[in-house]
This record gives structure tokens, sequence and C-alpha cells, in this order.
């Protein structure tokens, strides 16, 4: 198919309202998409939402092997969940390895962040009924409730739908559950890059909440099976949280009997200079969802799950899919980790990130434009007066061939190619300051 035919093709038998050009997935090399259609390059600032580790075609997924090994996983789509094979194994191995934390015994894998997210939601539920007595399969447990945070993404699923609260037409006018939503204390950065005042106020006001959730007397007092958060919050304004913040949340979670959930789906997988964001703040949690850049999407989760003797890992079928996750994306996921390792892509990773939060910092200064520049690694954000200032700057990036994304109410985000050179990242700086300056000129 001719690439001018693709997009009005697609508006045939589906909506289309993403980017108005064709990726040419052999043309595309490393921090540059290929447009089929017009021959222009663009600069990629947003990695397919985080998804894309190594950018494309990076020369180490080119190894004969590695393609012996995926052509064979893509011709034969088998239920990994019950059929096993030495693809899978080599995957698991090296997931085990390389992004595994220790002390972390139990996996399930899944194809879907949300779905990932939702599994580790009936884990806890499942530990919490069990762990209250209730270990008949016809027992009501509706009672049980997972405490979340304002601002929050969790994805889209029946269950996550209930703990998303980021913009309405997401999850509006679809039936969702009653669960305790508290404060989320985000903090800002002043120029320097030093925590700003203000979140002490917050952090008083989500701990509230939380007593008043674990309350002697209330509804929730010993019904909540988990405490969910993303260590930082992405769709919802890339916000961060002290370290002191989560390692309160890890106090609540062992005195009153509930799970600690880390949604890392967008934030982990060595995105941020190491395999996970929580391992910055040293505050371990009991269950952890992925996806995204691993690939496979699923989650971890420590011996705390040992608790209960028949918990869903130990149990057959109590979370399962027919796929469990997809073999393609797990002889995909090994490469990608073998390449970062071997490429030591943490280290450059923490090395760029930090030379364009240091460049934005000094635009932030010099324009004007934008405050509240914060980031570690791939996952950098800025913040606006003014959401329409925001989406002006975003348009102006895009049409000057640099994609990169808004989120929250009025920041902008990059999710840096882990292969980002130090030249490109100057090209993605130098693309912000010409776009402010033509805004200033408008």
């Amino acid at each position: 198919m001719q690439a001018q035919r693709v997009l009005d093709e697609l508006a045939r038998h589906q909506l289309v309202d993403g980017y108005p050009l064709v990726v040419d997935l052999e043309k595309s090399e490393g921090s540059w998409i290929h447009d089929a259609a017009s021959g222009e390059r663009y600069l990629d600032g947003f990695t397919c939402f985080a998804s894309m580790p190594l950018g494309y075609n990076h020369p180490g997924m080119r190894e004969p092997e590695f393609l012996k090994s995926l052509t064979n996983a893509a011709l034969c789509n088998v239920s990994n969940a019950d059929l096993y094979s030495r693809e899978m194994a080599q995957f698991v191995d090296t997931f085990a390895t390389h992004a595994t934390p220790e002390g972390y015994c139990h996996h399930f894998w899944i194809a879907g962040g949300g779905l990932a997210v939702a599994n580790a939601m009936k884990a806890a539920f499942d530990w919490k009924a069990r762990l209250l007595g209730r270990n008949n399969f016809e027992d009501d447990v509706n009672d049980l409730v997972i405490v979340h945070f304002k601002q929050a993404f969790h994805g889209r699923t029946g269950y996550t739908m209930s703990v998303t609260n980021t913009i309405p037409d997401k999850v509006g006018l679809f039936p969702k559950f009653n669960w305790p939503r508290i404060t989320n204390p985000a903090i800002e950065f002043d120029a320097d890059g030093n925590m700003m005042p203000g979140f002490e106020t917050t952090e008083a006001q989500a701990i509230a909440e939380l007593d008043a959730v674990f309350a002697e007397g209330s509804p929730t007092q010993n019904k909540v099976a988990a405490i969910l958060i993303e260590p930082m919050q992405g769709e919802g304004g890339d916000n961060h949280f002290r370290t002191e913040f989560l390692a309160k949340l890890r106090e609540y979670a062992d005195k009153h009997q509930c799970l600690l959930i880390f949604d890392e789906v967008q934030t982990g997988f060595f995105g941020s200079g190491k395999p996970w964001l929580w391992q910055h703040h040293g505050v371990a949690p009991d269950v952890v969802a992925f996806g995204k850049k691993a690939q496979v999407c699923g989650i971890y989760a420590n011996g705390r799950m040992d608790e209960i003797e028949h918990n869903v890992f130990r149990r057959s079928s109590r979370i399962n899919s027919t796929w469990g996750g997809n073999l393609v994306d797990m002889v995909r996921s090994r490469r990608y980790m073998e390449l970062i390792v071997e490429d030591g892509l943490c280290d450059h990773i923490l090395d760029i990130g930090q030379h364009v939060i240091d460049g934005m910092r000094s635009l932030a200064k010099s324009t004007g434009a934008f405050h509240n520049v914060r980031g570690v690694g791939s996952l950098i954000a800025v913040t606006f007066e003014h959401a329409e200032a925001r989406d002006s700057l975003v348009r102006d990036m895009f049409n000057h061939k640099v994609i990169v994304l808004p989120c929250g109410e009025r920041s902008m985000r990059f999710r840096l190619p882990l292969v980002m050179t130090r030249e490109e990242s100057d090209k993605l700086l130098n693309a912000v300051e010409a776009s402010t300056q033509r805004m200033a000129a408008v």
C-alpha cells in the first residue's frame, strides 16, 4: 500500500486521531521516526508513550540468532500459561537476572499494562480476603477496597477505571467502584532543582485522609486490600513524591495488613536509569505492575504473598490468560535487556537525562516560558502557567519535527529513548528554545 493512502484507508474503518504521519518501520532509526508519506524525520521525544526503550532498528536487534528465535515465536503463538518453551524460559531467566529485584519470587505475565495493574489488585483482594478468613469462593468480599490517589492513571480495564481519575473522558459513563481516593502530595522544584515549600501541607492532608480510611469504626478500617500508587504519576502530570511519603505508605501497609502496590507501567524497566523507579527511593513495595518498555506486561511480588498459603501465585488459574503474555514480546524483551546491560544504557540515560534537565532549567530561567523542571533518566517534565501555552508549544514542536507529550493540566513531558545521543539531546533542547521564541513572537 502506498504510504499516502494509509491514513485514509484506516479512517474508512476506525477512528484515526493520532499523529498525521506514517511510520516507516525500515527507515526509522534510533531516536528518529521516518515518515513514509512525506519523507521527513521526526526526533522522538515520546517513544510511543514510554514503550520503545531502544528506539528504532537498534543494530543489536539484527543479530541472526535473535531474529531466528523471533521468527519461531511469531509463527507459533502458543499459550504460554500452559505450554512452555525454551524461548519463554530464556526470557524469564533474563528478566529474573536483570530486572527482578532480590526478594521478589513471584511473577505473572499478561498483555496490557491495565491488565497488569488489574491483576495486581486481584492478587491483593484474594490475599486480604483470605487474611480475613474468607476462604470460600462464595464469600462476599464486596466491602474490600483499594486506596488510591488523585490524578492517578492506572488503566482502562474494569477494575482500573475505578482508580483512574485524570481526564473524565477516560472513565466517564462507565460504572466504577467508590474506593478511597487520597490527596496526592506532589512536590515542586525551584529553578535550581530544590524542593519548594508546600509539600508539608499536602502531605499532612494526605496522611489525615489515610488516617480516616483506617480509623477505628470506619467502614474501611480493616477492608483495605492495598494502597496503590505510581511512584511518579505520569499522565496525571509527572507528579513526583518524596521518599519520606512513600516510606509512610509502606508503614501504613505493614501496620494495617494491606499490600503496597507500585504501578510502574510507565516508569519502570530501566527508564529512570535503574530497573525500577522505586529503587531510587529505597522503599520496597509488595507488588509491582509493569509494562510498556518491558514489552511484556505483568506483575512481580515479594514473599509477603506467602503469608497466605493459597495465594494467587500458588493456586492454579486464580489469575491467568490464554497467552500469558505474548511469546514474540518475550523474545524481544529478552534482547532488549541484554542490550541495555551490554551497552551500559542505565548510566547513559542518567547522564543524558541530567543534561536535558540542566538544559531545560537554563531555558526556564532565560525564557520564563515554563517552570518546575523535574525528572530522572528518560522521564522529564516541565510545567506551564496555562494549558494553552503548553499545547501551543507541543504543537509547534511537532510542526517542526519533534514529538513530545502533554500531561496533567499544564505539563509537558519527555520520554527519551535510552539510546539518545548527546547531540540528539542538544537538538531537543534547541527545538524547545526555538519553539519558545516563536511562541513569544506571536
